[in-house]
């Protein structure tokens, strides 16, 4: 046997892992270079010819069963709509705002603002979405006239790598350079992906916190997510119905792949056993506390989620932890918790059709029981709340450290990005400091933009020493 072709030697594979990354690198920048120049009606053409590289009704499909059959996460029906709903989503966002020349004027400040490119962006890419996290990062990065090379999980190489040749083919046929968007090649590891990082102008990343570090340390700019964890609060006021119909929704797509699936729900006391009856009537199965040691000794596997069991469907799941009867015909499984932490596995992130359920005193209690929760695993990332008490809604949003409250909605819907709210559509959602990243908002086309600013004189606005300091030496003296 040829030892050589074997490549048995580290050295060796380290260089020609180098020289392939170099290659990439090489066509990204010539390709950025040559587009750098582009108008916005090119690069918004540009841009929806991405769009539609995976909104296209085969394409989607398509990419939906090979993600399915690569990875095992989720379900073929709901990626499709996730490729599509996303897509569209966030093509209407970038369709309605300017990233070429000047994007902004403020006169009275004697600003003017001028957009331009940050040059090749590395994006890290998750197995739970491996052609809609890709493209849409894609359609962001053009959007700001950049090149774009993608880092796929392992698991999801082969569905990203299909969805980047698509993207190729529709940027060529409305003549923007392909190499606008690569991907590396396999095989792909950490190391691979952390020398793409440290290698490219800004890097992006969505899934494991490994690589979200490893992006931070790396000595160029980057940006990461959180962990997802959500807790949703059903208050005494809410719509009972509305809100386990909504939940169930949000919670069974893609068999709970997104980290913006419910995973706690807190129930106020005094409607605790109305709303139970409602999530059964949903479609949830409360479990016994035999049933629930069954789940917990089935979910977890050496301390991590067991792969066999997450993001898969419910019967499938029922069948394998043994849970019988009525709930094999059930599409989530409700267990009921009292404690948050280590003690209290079912207080942790589950990506799988698991619902946690917390019985509260009163809305105060169900309030720290979610900043528990946060605390614990999640801070930063969102909750939520079905309530037809706004006052309820701003007290989370005032006390809790979390970027997003999401109102009588469902979660996974509403937190990437909605139609009927206000967020951009995004697979990337940012969780300030609280959860070790640099943004607090979600990830939209404004960071793959580098801004100048045009300063110019205006009359001056100094104000006098006692506009200034009058009530500090009023109250305080000078």
């Amino acid at each position: 046997m040829d030892d050589t072709a074997l490549n048995l030697d580290p050295t060796a594979q380290q260089s020609e892992q180098q020289a392939i990354i170099e290659g990439l690198l090489s066509k990204a920048r010539a390709a950025q270079a040559q587009f750098s120049n582009a108008s916005q009606e090119q690069t918004d053409t540009a841009v929806t010819a991405l769009a539609w590289s995976l909104y296209k009704p085969e394409n989607a499909k398509a990419l939906a069963e090979l993600a399915v059959e690569d990875t095992g996460l989720g379900n073929v029906q709901d990626k499709i709509t996730k490729n599509t709903r996303k897509t569209f989503g966030t093509l209407r966002d970038l369709s309605r705002v300017k990233s070429v020349g000047i994007i902004e004027k403020l006169p009275e400040l004697g600003l003017v603002k001028y957009a331009k490119p940050v040059g090749v962006v590395a994006a890290v890419t998750p197995s739970t979405n491996p052609a809609a996290t890709p493209v849409n990062k894609a359609m962001m990065a053009i959007k700001g006239r950049n090149a774009i090379i993608i880092a796929p999980s392992p698991a999801g190489l082969r569905t990203t790598t299909r969805a980047v040749e698509l993207m190729r083919q529709q940027l060529a046929k409305v003549g923007a350079p392909e190499n606008l968007v690569q991907v590396l090649p396999a095989p792909v590891n950490k190391a691979a992906t952390n020398a793409l990082v440290r290698s490219c102008d800004l890097s992006v990343v969505t899934g494991s916190q490994n690589n979200v570090k490893s992006a931070y340390s790396s000595g160029k700019p980057a940006i990461g997510v959180g962990v997802g964890n959500v807790s949703v609060i059903i208050d005494s006021s809410a719509d009972l119905d509305d809100a386990a119909v909504k939940i169930c929704q949000s919670k069974t797509f893609d068999n709970s792949t997104s980290c913006s699936s419910e995973n706690s729900l807190v129930i106020l006391d005094d409607v605790y056993d109305d709303a139970i009856a409602a999530l059964k009537r949903a479609g949830g199965y409360l479990a016994n506390h035999e049933e629930k040691q069954l789940i917990e000794n089935s979910l977890w596997q050496d301390g991590k989620l067991n792969r066999h069991l997450i993001a898969k469907d419910a019967n499938i799941f029922a069948t394998h932890v043994g849970l019988g009867g009525e709930s094999q015909s059930k599409r989530f499984f409700m267990v009921e918790e009292t404690g948050v932490g280590d003690n209290y596995k079912f207080s942790d992130e589950k990506l799988a059709l698991v619902l946690t359920v917390y019985r509260a005193k009163d809305f105060s209690h169900a309030k720290q029981l979610v900043s528990d929760i946060l605390d614990y695993k999640g801070r930063g990332h969102s909750c939520g709340i079905h309530t037809h008490n706004l006052d309820h809604a701003r007290e989370l949003a005032e006390e809790l450290d979390v970027v997003r409250v999401l109102v009588n909605q469902a979660h996974t819907f509403g937190n990437g990005g909605g139609f009927n709210t206000g967020l951009p559509f995004t697979l990337s959602m940012g969780c300030g400091t609280w959860g070790g990243n640099s943004i607090s908002e979600n990830l939209n086309y404004k960071h793959f933009l580098n801004i100048t600013h045009l300063v110019t004189t205006i009359a001056e606005d100094k104000p006098s020493e006692e506009q200034m300091f009058g009530d500090f030496w009023q109250h305080y003296g000078k």
